[in-house]
């Protein structure tokens, strides 16, 4: 019997399942939910099926004790959670875009633990949730490995903004300027767009135009890794807007440029590293040589105290434990 059942929707988000699972100690897989999360992970066994869509059939055919979920669109698709508790596990953490407010409106009602990366969110779901709902603050597992992780000193800049369709304008109105801004320097740039913007919409344009742009300039890597982690691992400053690797990153310590330009309606970038509206390779030398500035420290450190994640490297051990502790 499958003690433990992840369910995945698209391949990056295994990071989540893969930093938990390592902890669980019972018989765990994962189903795939949509036709490209099938053979996305090596370390969890996948449970193969005929129709990733039909998921309610899936689930009830593979009988688990306990269902982990880390999205929270389309659950209005599915009822299997009324015969199987449903854990609710957030895939990173993004700050600005108003996510904690899409979870508490489509998810929560449904599930039997609502595990938050931080207290912030946390507090947001505890307001709403239903008395039967357990609200846990675990971390975010993925960026475990993060934590005291020394920067590699090798002049290697991430760029890793959120997806054009929610950050309307934080892609399409920056990637060009980031690649002629690192084109010919002594920098070697992993440009990193959301995978979302790799495959549909309207970001898939500014993929393609800029993976050309990329081909010509020899310091400037189009960064085909699924998840992040590795990446941030890799590089010395991060450059984004209000992605979720954004939280990931500020588990390593490492000085953070967000770029404002964003067109999203109501929307503004939160600030908490360096901020500019166009990225200058005086700003990116500055914070290599000198590191952020000690007003940008403050700001990094009252962000922390609010968004309230645990950084201690444990937080796949803690997730682990509260998904055990659901099981039917």
């Amino acid at each position: 019997m499958v003690a433990v059942l992840y369910a995945i929707e698209r391949p990056f988000m295994r990071k989540t399942f893969e930093a938990v699972d390592r902890h669980v100690d019972v018989d765990s897989a994962y189903v795939p939910v949509r036709e490209d999360a099938r053979g996305c992970s090596d370390a969890i066994t996948e449970i193969s099926v005929r129709d990733p869509d039909a998921v309610d059939a899936n689930v009830r055919a593979i009988d688990p004790g306990v269902v982990v979920y880390n999205h929270r669109f389309g659950i209005e698709r599915f009822s299997f959670y009324e015969a199987y508790p449903l854990v609710h596990l957030r895939h990173g953490a993004s700050i600005g875009r108003g996510e904690v407010t899409v979870t508490t409106e489509t998810i929560l009602e449904h599930v039997a633990a609502a595990l938050a990366p931080g207290e912030r969110w946390a507090r947001t779901y505890r307001a709403v949730a239903p008395d039967d709902v357990r609200v846990v603050t675990v971390g975010i597992p993925e960026a475990d490995e993060l934590v005291d992780a020394p920067s590699p000193r090798e002049r290697r800049v991430l760029y890793a903004p959120t997806n054009y369709l929610v950050g309307r304008g934080a892609y399409a109105n920056t990637a060009r300027s980031v690649i002629e801004c690192f084109a010919g320097t002594e920098y070697e740039l992993l440009f990193r767009p959301h995978p979302t913007d790799r495959r549909e919409g309207p970001g898939l344009a500014v993929t393609r135009d800029c993976r050309k742009r990329i081909a010509e300039v020899p310091n400037v890597v189009f960064d085909t890794a699924t998840t992040p982690i590795e990446s941030i691992q890799r590089s010395d400053i991060l450059v984004s807007d209000f992605s979720g690797s954004i939280a990931e990153w500020l588990h390593t310590g490492r000085p953070l440029i967000q770029l404002t330009d964003v067109d999203a309606a109501g929307k503004t970038v939160p600030p908490i590293g360096v901020t500019a509206e166009t990225l200058t390779l005086e700003l990116v030398d500055e914070l290599y040589r000198t590191g952020e500035p000690e007003a940008t420290k403050r700001r990094r450190a009252s962000w922390l105290e609010c968004l309230g994640i645990p950084m201690d490297g444990r937080a796949g051990e803690r997730t682990a434990r509260e998904v055990l502790e659901c099981r039917a």
